[in-house]
């Protein structure tokens, strides 16, 4: 499937309104992300919104607080789970990440969401700390975190030992 990520709109939202807890989570609600894209004041929130063959099968959000970003969410369609989309919104949060300079990402996953964990620690997040009954009041988060300076460190000394042993 070829998919699109673009700027999460109203009229996205406006589109998964009647499916969006039953085919999404339940987790954040059509008033809570309406909320998060109406709030003018808030200029540091970024939502992107994943399209495939014009269906929105997915969605992230972000919050900038000086030099770190926070991920609020990344949600995938559950009948488009395990097809790559939340690979492809956290690729795209990390290069946005750079983009504005940040230093690092942050993020809460629940201890349960075994796939959600993979998926970060396949992007070199590292557990730092653990939130206890986060999500209602019951379930404990693993607070996950990538320095964005140490992935640019690593990927250039890879880039330089290419180079080193390409000309030997």
């Amino acid at each position: 499937m070829e998919i699109e990520i673009a700027p999460m709109q109203l009229a996205d939202l406006e589109q998964i309104k009647d499916s969006l807890l039953e085919e999404f989570d339940d987790f954040w609600t059509f008033t809570m992300l309406k909320q998060e894209l109406e709030n003018k004041n808030n200029l540091n929130s970024t939502y992107f919104v994943v399209k495939g063959n014009e269906e929105i099968v997915g969605f992230a959000g972000i919050v900038k607080i000086v030099d770190e970003i926070d991920i609020m969410n990344i949600v995938v369609k559950k009948s488009k789970r395990k097809l790559g989309i939340g690979s492809a919104l956290l690729q795209k949060i990390i290069e946005f990440s750079k983009e504005q300079k940040a230093t690092s990402i942050t993020l809460e996953v629940n201890y349960k969401n075994n796939p959600a964990i993979a998926l970060y620690q396949k992007f070199g997040f590292k557990q730092v700390g653990l939130r206890k009954k986060y999500y209602h009041n019951t379930d404990d988060a693993i607070l996950m975190t990538l320095s964005i300076e140490e992935e640019t460190n690593e990927k250039n000394k890879w880039i330089k030992l290419q180079r080193f042993t390409s000309s030997m």
